[in-house]
């Protein structure tokens, strides 16, 4: 039922692309789309796919550029509303390439979602310290320079970027705890749930919430402050990375109120962030490399490595 309601609810809308935009956009006619829509087209292939553990779903995506390196790193998170019966790490397989294409190395994860077996609070979110913290090792044997290491993840993808990013604030009693988390320089969220919370009590629905995060988290009785403070960036006090919040002005999915929220309350707690608002935008559009949305977002990741 949710899968009908995520679907139902992409239903393209027409509408028209700036013109002052410089860029040649072959689907401007097509605006919002969905994410079927986006995968109907040809993709790429990943340079290697690398283990993190021993589950089916414990394996991240590295696209390497051409060239001896060592490449600067976007560590990647698809979304897709936590749930398993949406698309995972294809969802991001288009950016990825572009980002590659621009000299870019991209670690591009998977992990459990609700529905599998290991889905959920805590087993979601080790799947993505795990494979954060396993960047190290892809670094052995390949060029990356994690000194230049932005996180960035769509959706639900940005709720767990962002989340990653703050998990150095994560006591050591949490389940997802690790002792040396591996931090980026930056962290840029595309139509991200940041606030778990805000998006339980003021989401639109079309990601099945509010039980989607119950069925992620626990039920609303067990979301205490202590459990919150593990689980939503919103609640994990200041994270000290600078937060670039992106919200498409169309998104029926993240509306970008949401943003808009999250990032006075970052700010308020001290945090570096700014919202930046895509025009003509729905929500996939932040991840389809032909939208002029994709331009600007990929003109902020290259901005947070420190240039090209």
């Amino acid at each position: 039922m949710i899968r009908s309601l995520l679907l139902a609810s992409t239903l393209l809308v027409a509408c028209q692309p700036d013109t002052a935009v410089p860029y040649a956009d072959p689907h401007a006619d097509a605006r919002p789309i969905s994410w079927d829509q986006l995968l109907d087209r040809p993709r790429a292939a990943a340079t290697a796919r690398i283990a993190f553990g021993e589950g089916a779903l414990e394996f991240g995506e590295l696209w390497l550029p051409e060239g001896d390196g060592p490449f600067p790193v976007v560590a990647m998170i698809h979304g897709g509303c936590w749930l398993s019966q949406i698309p995972g790490t294809i969802l991001q397989d288009y950016v990825a390439a572009d980002l590659q294409e621009h000299g870019i190395a991209v670690w591009n994860l998977e992990y459990a979602r609700i529905g599998h077996e290991t889905g959920g609070w805590p087993g979601t979110f080790a799947d993505i310290a795990d494979g954060i913290d396993h960047l190290r090792l892809v670094a052995q044997a390949h060029p990356l320079d994690l000194d230049r290491l932005v996180f960035t993840g769509h959706s639900a993808g940005g709720h767990l970027a962002l989340w990653a990013a703050a998990r150095g604030n994560l006591p050591e009693n949490s389940a997802a705890w690790r002792e040396t988390p591996l931090l980026p320089d930056a962290v840029v969220t595309l139509a991200g749930i940041n606030d778990l919370a805000d998006y339980r009590a003021n989401g639109p629905g079309r990601c099945g919430e509010p039980a989607t995060v119950d069925e992620l988290i626990g039920p609303v009785e067990t979301q205490t402050p202590a459990l919150m403070a593990q689980v939503s960036p919103a609640a994990m006090g200041p994270i000290g990375v600078e937060q670039i919040i992106m919200s498409g002005d169309f998104d029926p999915i993240v509306p970008l109120s949401l943003g808009a929220h999250y990032t006075a309350l970052a700010q308020a707690r001290g945090d570096t962030v700014r919202h930046v608002v895509l025009t003509e935008a729905g929500h996939f559009e932040l991840i389809d490399p032909t939208s002029p949305a994709w331009q600007d977002i990929r003109a902020e990741l290259i901005e947070a490595l420190g240039g090209e």
